[in-house]
């Protein structure tokens, strides 16, 4: 049987979902900012961005961008009603005090027990961008990781071992893809979802790894 990859907005819908209300959170560069245009109705989740905004809400509709307000990627950002912005200090302590529910980070490997790598390749010639990543990836409350399950050449991103310089260890609590759904623990691999068509075989197949049900 065939399957369909999710769209990266069918992707941030999944993050989303699992976000609960009064979440404190934080969407890393890239593919998890999309998270935030699809947080369902009726639940307040306050956004933080980790060059100091709290109360971030969706993208800003094309013509309103607002260049003086920008999240940690640089891209313009709206501010919700009660947003408040503050000093470059201040928002990374809360990163590290464990202020933060959850944080929503991209990734080039991911272990099977949860190990990170996410700020470099370390190949020659590769600009690294650590950022903030490892103050989020230990100081939140939860650690999400949102990626493609596979590179470009079709090697899976989820190894028994990182061999990209480590962000955090043990720290990556669910990995969501355009695949599956699945969370790390300390035993290996667990299945949480996958997208219809896709075997279980297959899936283990395409990782390389064993996946618990």
């Amino acid at each position: 049987m065939s399957y369909t990859r999710r769209t990266k907005d069918e992707l941030a819908r999944r993050v989303a979902q699992d976000i609960h209300d009064g979440a404190y959170v934080n969407l890393g560069i890239g593919q998890p900012t999309l998270v935030a245009n699809h947080l369902p109705p009726g639940i307040e989740v306050v956004l933080h961005s980790e060059n100091g905004i709290l109360g971030m809400g969706p993208a800003p509709a094309p013509g309103e961008e607002d260049y003086d307000l920008i999240n940690a990627g640089k891209q313009p950002v709206t501010l919700l009603p009660g947003g408040v912005y503050f000093h470059h200090a201040d928002s990374f302590a809360m990163m590290r005090g464990g202020h933060l529910d959850i944080c929503v980070l991209g990734a080039f490997q991911v272990s099977a027990t949860g190990d990170l790598a996410n700020w470099s390749t370390g190949e020659a010639g590769s600009i690294p961008a650590v950022g903030g990543a490892m103050d989020l990836a230990i100081g939140a409350k939860q650690t999400w990781v949102m990626m493609d399950l596979l590179t470009k050449k079709g090697e899976s991103k989820v190894v028994p071992q990182c061999t990209y310089p480590l962000t955090g260890i043990g720290c990556v609590k669910r990995i969501y893809s355009d695949l599956a759904t699945l969370a790390c623990t300390p035993q290996g691999l667990q299945l949480i979802d996958k997208v219809d068509g896709l075997g279980h075989a297959e899936l283990e197949k395409l990782l390389g790894l064993p996946v618990a049900v």
